[in-house]
């Protein structure tokens, strides 16, 4: 991969394994605007960034050398080899290496950790379009313009919000839980900072000791901000897919889709399950919907 500055652009040239759309629209982030066909507009770590993809190139705008080093670099996890991935995930398994050649552009973000978990709190019982709109409504309400739109808001600025305050966000049932998140992050019960200095079992039970938190919002949290990739959020969705292409459609529980994808895939079960979500998701597998291939 090469990459070089352009005016108030960066572009990328010869970047393998990177899609846009795949990357965006596979269920581990929300702040994003698809304008037209490869062309989307983000909303992270408090920048508006335009991308625009092209057949052999990508383009940042507005964008600097220093940021995409800095921020965008790391955030499309660019410095990881996913042929290599790919090629590890699916040895031995058809299933794995349909997903991969459907949507070998997938790559995981790495977001910011404290704005991926308030997120994926909201996310919990909820449609993609109401959680962008609640998040956003939250970064309109609490967060620094940043032109026709707005950062997600800070800790500090949010820190004396109420329950009622939340509730006006139609956050739902879910207000309490994104306040007693607050609360652990402003007392320090919860301390994402120190995240480095934990395994990723007591790191999750740290995140599980938040109200309202369980183990799939946490593993998301973890793969998708902590780089913790032998994670496998695991909800209903994901749940029947995995019996369905791996069980012969026996229901399993958690645990056993969880000892299954930790022994099959390992360190790289969080990938594994980024290809499948966006593979079954996008033919409908599973369902009475189901497209051919």
């Amino acid at each position: 991969m090469e990459y070089y500055e352009k005016e108030n652009s960066v572009v990328l040239k010869n970047v393998k394994n990177f899609n846009i759309e795949e990357i965006l629209e596979c269920g581990q982030c929300f702040r994003f605007e698809k304008i037209e066909n490869l062309k989307y507009k983000i909303v992270a770590y408090g920048k508006v960034l335009y991308i625009t993809q092209t057949e052999d190139s990508v383009e940042f705008t507005p964008c600097n050398k220093e940021d995409f080093e800095n921020i965008w670099y790391d955030y499309f996890d660019l410095d990881t080899d996913y042929n290599n991935i790919i090629e590890e995930i699916s040895k031995n398994d058809p299933i794995m290496k349909s997903a991969t050649e459907y949507a070998d552009g997938i790559r995981l973000l790495n977001q910011e950790p404290y704005e991926c978990l308030l997120s994926f709190i909201i996310s919990q019982n909820n449609n993609i379009p109401r959680i962008k709109k609640i998040i956003k409504a939250m970064a309109e309400t609490y967060g620094k313009s940043l032109g026709d739109e707005y950062a997600f808001p800070r800790l500090e600025e949010i820190e004396n919000v109420t329950v009622e305050d939340l509730m006006e966000l139609r956050m739902g049932f879910r207000a309490k839980y994104i306040f007693d998140c607050i609360s652990k992050l402003k007392n320090g019960e919860v301390d994402l900072s120190k995240a480095d200095t934990l395994n990723t079992d007591d790191l999750r039970k740290e995140l599980i000791s938040i109200k309202g938190v369980g183990q799939k919002v946490a593993d998301c949290v973890l793969l998708f901000s902590l780089k913790r990739r032998e994670t496998f959020p695991t909800d209903v969705w994901i749940k029947r897919v995995m019996e369905h292409l791996y069980f012969n459609d026996e229901e399993k529980d958690i645990k056993e889709i969880h000892a299954y994808a930790q022994e099959k895939w390992g360190e790289y079960c969080g990938y594994a399950q980024q290809y499948l979500f966006y593979y079954a998701r996008s033919l409908k597998i599973g369902t009475d919907k189901e497209k051919k291939k």
